[in-house]
């Protein structure tokens, strides 16, 4: 989510094929999925990639602000040797990398698979804060070489900004509320219909996702509060899942009307007849009714909304009262998920403004209570005295403690020896020296491989080298057998699952990885945010 990944990720848009293998160009092996002929390149890693297929109509034109449309049969054969553009984000501009035409999906699988390999199938949803495809385009080479040839990764696009995500009554009468989820579900469908094409088994199906992609995980495991559609997925993979508000349509009423003046619009559709980058133009962050202030502005603008329908509650309603479907859990955080996203605050008073920006409906009392949960802490480097605290109480309340829920949740109401919870706690000297402890999902890496994902720490090839394997290999293991356990690194450590009570986790830390429980004050804090939900509307 961070612009020094967004510009690694826009130049990797620009390679022919994914960075990390090359090309045979003696075989291009082709696909036939009903609707359209694919024809991918075989690399010498012995994997085949499908790239920029097509899962979906553009969502153009009188499609835009609609749940997403089967794709347009086409007669020739396809080309699928290059990334197909990334949906455009909030502040960027629309160009060939960054399109609204972006609903493409990437399929990773091993050369020698067949129809009848029945392979277990990786889905990788990217994060971004719903604003931006941040985690696109990821190589699942190194994955399934790792495996032994023994799995399928699919990764893709999803629309997002206000273009996935605009909320208004207008929007329902006449269109799709939750247009970006609603694509995920759209290639969740595909994966189901297309996926035995390429060896894949759609009854083995694992969904991962990071931040926005991990809470969008979430939004699938409680989608429709569990009472239809449920045999998409049979495990899944939320990685620091992102719970930001959550707000009714008529909450959010607002931004419509805003961006219908900004746009110098009076209806849903003159938005629609607008050029992409006008729209864009028209669709900035802005302060949330209620904030405290315009500095700083709210993190995230465009989000997710309670629909009635995909989306019937609040995440945490949702998991505290078993509203969720029943398959294996492995989920986890970083030990500072806040330092990527927290305002650099001097003084207990700019951290309780940048978190009622965030939060609009948090109340003078109950601000105070979370300054007096998150007190002046060691500093970190090149930050204020403030940031620290701000750091660890937007974290903890984003990430880290809707991780826990969700743990103790499946523990709870599924069986608490078949969810699996993590700390990631892998110090690069980099991050150290800039302040930023363990970041926001730095295990990524290490799940997909230096070089395969984003831009790879130097220390990963180096003194965190070792961490690699193991973080892999576990992730791995749940993927193909639903257990972390049963084909991890011959070194690693047993990791057990959550169980019964105030919960366990496995501490993912270089050369000293170990079972640790749940710390008691980091539970009093997570209780805290718990008893505030009503007006953090996670």
């Amino acid at each position: 989510m961070v612009s020094s990944k967004k510009l690694l990720l826009e130049l990797a848009c620009l390679l022919p094929i994914a960075h990390g293998a090359a090309i045979d160009q003696r075989s291009s092996p082709i696909v036939d999925l009903g609707y359209a002929k694919y024809r991918g390149v075989r690399l010498d890693a012995g994997v085949d990639q499908f790239l920029g297929m097509r899962f979906a109509q553009a969502p153009l034109g009188n499609l835009r602000f609609r749940a997403p449309q089967d794709p347009t049969p086409e007669k020739s054969v396809q080309d699928a040797s290059k990334f197909g553009p990334i949906c455009v984000a909030v502040g960027q501009t629309a160009d060939a990398n960054n399109a609204e035409d972006c609903l493409f999906v990437n399929v990773f699988k091993p050369s020698s698979a067949t129809l009848n390999s029945n392979l277990p199938v990786w889905v990788y949803i990217q994060g971004g804060g719903y604003a931006q495809n941040s985690n696109s385009n990821y190589n699942g080479t190194e994955v399934i070489k790792q495996s032994g040839d023994g799995l399928v990764f699919v990764n893709f696009n999803y629309r997002v900004g206000a273009l996935g995500f605009l909320a208004s009554e207008h929007v329902r009468k006449d269109g799709d509320l939750n247009a970006g989820l609603l694509d995920q579900r759209k290639l969740l469908h595909w994966v189901q219909k297309n996926i035995k094409k390429f060896g894949g088994n759609p009854k083995h199906v694992v969904i991962q996702g990071a931040s926005a992609g991990a809470g969008s995980v979430t939004h699938h495991l409680t989608a429709y509060a569990a009472k239809k559609d449920t045999q998409l997925f049979v495990g899944a993979i939320p990685e620091s899942p992102f719970w930001p508000t959550l707000r009714a349509v008529a909450d959010m009423e607002f931004q419509y009307h805003q961006l219908l003046a900004n746009a110098n619009c009076s209806s849903l559709n003159c938005l629609r007849d607008l050029d992409t980058q006008a729209l864009l133009d028209a669709a900035p962050n802005a302060p949330f009714i209620g904030a405290a202030s315009d500095n700083p502005l709210p993190l995230w603008y465009w989000l997710p909304v309670i629909d009635g329908d995909l989306i019937t509650d609040h995440l945490y309603n949702h998991f505290e009262r078993g509203n969720f479907i029943r398959v294996p859990v492995l989920v986890g955080d970083d030990t500072n998920e806040g330092t990527y996203f927290a305002f650099n605050a001097t003084n207990p008073s700019q951290v309780s403004t940048f978190l009622k920006n965030n939060y609009p409906y948090l109340q003078d009392s109950q601000l105070k209570s979370i300054i007096r949960a998150y007190p002046l802490e060691p500093p970190l480097p090149k930050h204020a005295a403030y940031f620290p605290s701000a750091e660890a109480a937007y974290g903890e309340s984003t990430f880290t403690c809707p991780g826990n829920t969700v743990a103790a949740s499946v523990a709870r109401f599924f069986n608490p020896r078949r969810v699996w919870n993590y700390h990631y706690n892998v110090l690069d000297p980099d991050n150290v020296a800039n302040g930023l402890g363990v970041p926001h999902t730095f295990e990524t890496s290490a799940v997909f491989g230096p070089g395969y994902s984003d831009s790879a720490a130097a220390s990963y090839y180096t003194t965190n080298a070792a961490i690699v394997p193991v973080t892999m290999h576990y992730f791995l293991s749940f993927v193909t057998k639903l257990n972390p356990n049963t084909a991890k690194y011959h070194s690693a450590p047993n990791w057990d699952p959550w169980g019964q009570g105030t919960g366990q986790r496995i501490r993912l830390q270089t050369n000293n990885t170990a079972m640790e429980p749940v710390p008691f004050d980091q539970i009093a804090r997570c209780n805290l945010w718990n008893s505030l939900q009503s007006y953090t509307q996670m």
